[in-house]
């Protein structure tokens, strides 16, 4: 599996699908683990939340927000970093990463264009922004859902199997049940605050200057009447896989290829004949049409949108989407407090008509794709296609392959390699940060190789037969992962935002190693140092 999915043999989802049915078919797991993903919980919720992310993006609003932020004239690459940087990564962490990215990354390289300033000192910082803005909360990223969802299904079997008279769980030991909204919050704000510092003050040095290439592609003479684009290809795109020859991009969408950009890179000699791939970025001519019929279609990613692209929303509707948003972060935090939890247990009118109710984050995220279905935020007759269902399948998927893990003993196996690397017993001054170190950097190297939920499925099993090992308190290993499995920043294929990035900033692979290594070692020392100090391991 991780072979296939460094190869890049086919997309993830389908990847971790064919590792659960051989896993099904020796036995290790059975029909009903291999399915339970796709009834979680966790993964659920991060399907309602595209629907909020689409709802929150069509009003417009954090365009409007960022804009207001952005400098208008005596503009400097640290100035422009120090005003929008840090509103980026707070947005992200209540938001989606990848439609921030979406939004904001044609923005800003028009506005840095204006302004007389390379984009590509911004673009990998945006990324990278939105990217330690999910590590301060619950929604603010796929991978901290995973984890939250992995951890509800094991308390759910480690409650059914003390029932049938089992010996009590490592989660039920320690009273885990999930991650609450701002669980990862104390320790990720000083990884995102020491990242903003890096990112404003020294990334500018280690970034490139725009390509001369990509200069050049874009000087082309445009026909009349039409307006240039640059277009991600995305995973729907039917012409992965042929060549411009074999695919008449004219006839499927009425738009002119003028170049094919890859890995930072304009293709030289006959790109005609080269086959396109989900990281291939197209520069395109087309006319006023184009924008209406493919502007919101996840067969792109839309990448530089010429001139301003108005949503169709109410200002009533754009503030109303925005309050959806907060009031589903405050509920959703509100709710999982331990005085209101308390509260409908001892209500009799609770117990009585409604004992089911748990006012937490998938019932608050079910509300308001309701809310925003029944008023038109998104389309309702095209909502399926908001969905990114390979994340979906993988995350559904991962849940499975972790089970396998710990079935099979491979977990415990590599557990113990883990322990075994210090003779340091629980309590002492470095064992935890050894332990965690060693954690930490297998679930990255898999994040940076792979997909982050990927190697979140590969990790949390470790993290729970550590601290069964051990008799520890999960929880210091369980966050360890979720911020390991979030830090992809030295490879463009790690996160997804980081793909984006690349094709519209032409940056090439050694870009991403050279800026995004230093932010490794940032958030790799912080987690293992702050870890101990907000976790007990008792």
């Amino acid at each position: 599996m991780l072979t296939a999915l460094m190869c890049e043999q086919l997309r993830p989802g389908l990847i971790l699908f064919t590792a659960v049915v051989l896993l099904l078919a020796a036995g290790i797991i059975s029909p009903e683990e291999a399915l339970k993903g796709f009834s979680n919980k966790g993964m659920i919720t991060v399907g309602l939340l595209y629907l909020v992310s689409e709802g929150v993006r069509k009003s417009g609003i954090l365009e409007r927000i960022v804009f207001h932020m952005l400098p208008k004239k005596n503009a400097s690459v640290t100035s422009a970093g120090l005003r929008f940087y840090p509103i980026v990564t707070f947005i992200s962490a209540f938001f989606n990463n990848t439609p921030v990215v979406v939004i904001f990354a044609p923005m800003i390289k028009n506005w840095a264009r204006k302004m007389k300033l390379p984009p590509t000192k911004f673009l990998i910082p945006l990324s990278y922004a939105t990217i330690i803005g999910g590590f301060c909360t619950l929604i603010g990223t796929t991978t901290n859902l995973v984890i939250h969802g992995m951890l509800l299904q094991e308390a759910k079997d480690e409650a059914i199997a003390a029932e049938n008279g089992g010996a009590e769980g490592i989660l039920m030991r320690f009273g885990i049940d999930g991650l609450s909204m701002f669980e990862l919050t104390k320790v990720g704000v000083f990884i995102a605050v020491a990242g903003l510092i890096y990112l404003i003050f020294f990334s500018k040095h280690l970034l490139p200057d725009e390509r001369k290439a990509e200069e050049d592609a874009d000087d082309q003479n445009l026909a009349p009447g039409m307006t240039r684009h640059e277009v991600l290809l995305g995973n729907r795109f039917p012409g992965l896989g042929k060549t411009l020859h074999e695919f008449d991009f004219f006839r499927h969408y009425g738009a002119h290829v003028r170049a094919i950009s890859r890995g930072g890179n304009i293709l030289e000699g006959d790109f005609m004949n080269m086959k396109l791939t989900h990281e291939d970025t197209l520069i395109i001519d087309a006319d006023a049409s184009f924008m209406k019929a493919w502007g919101e279609s996840r067969v792109f990613w839309m990448i530089n949108r010429v001139g301003d692209y108005e949503p169709p929303m109410g200002t009533k509707k754009r503030w109303f989407a925005l309050l959806l948003l907060v009031l589903m972060i405050i509920g959703a935090t509100v709710g999982e407090l331990e005085p209101i939890k308390q509260l409908l247990a001892q209500s009799d009118f609770v117990q009585e008509y409604i004992p089911a109710l748990k006012l937490d984050m998938f019932f608050f995220v079910c509300i308001t794709v309701i809310i925003m279905a029944w008023t038109r935020m998104f389309s309702a007759k095209k909502y399926t296609k908001f969905f990114s269902w390979d994340v979906l399948i993988t995350i559904a998927c991962a849940f499975a392959i972790s089970t396998a893990m710990t079935r099979s003993g491979f977990a415990d196996f590599i557990a113990g390699y883990i322990i075994s690397l210090t003779d340091i017993v629980t309590g002492s001054d470095y064992g935890i940060y050894i332990i965690l170190a060693a954690l930490f950097l297998i679930t990255n190297i898999c994040t940076e190789l792979i997909t982050n939920n990927a190697a979140a499925a590969l990790a949390f099993p470790l993290a729970l037969a550590v601290s069964d090992k051990l008799g520890a308190n999960p929880m210091p290993f369980v966050v360890c992962v979720c911020f390991a499995a979030s830090a992809a920043f030295s490879t463009p294929i790690g996160y997804q935002t980081n793909l984006i990035v690349q094709g519209i900033g032409g940056y090439r692979f050694t870009d991403f190693v050279k800026v995004g290594l230093p932010m490794n070692i940032i958030v790799f020392i912080l987690s293992v140092l702050l870890i101990p100090l907000f976790y007990n391991l008792t």
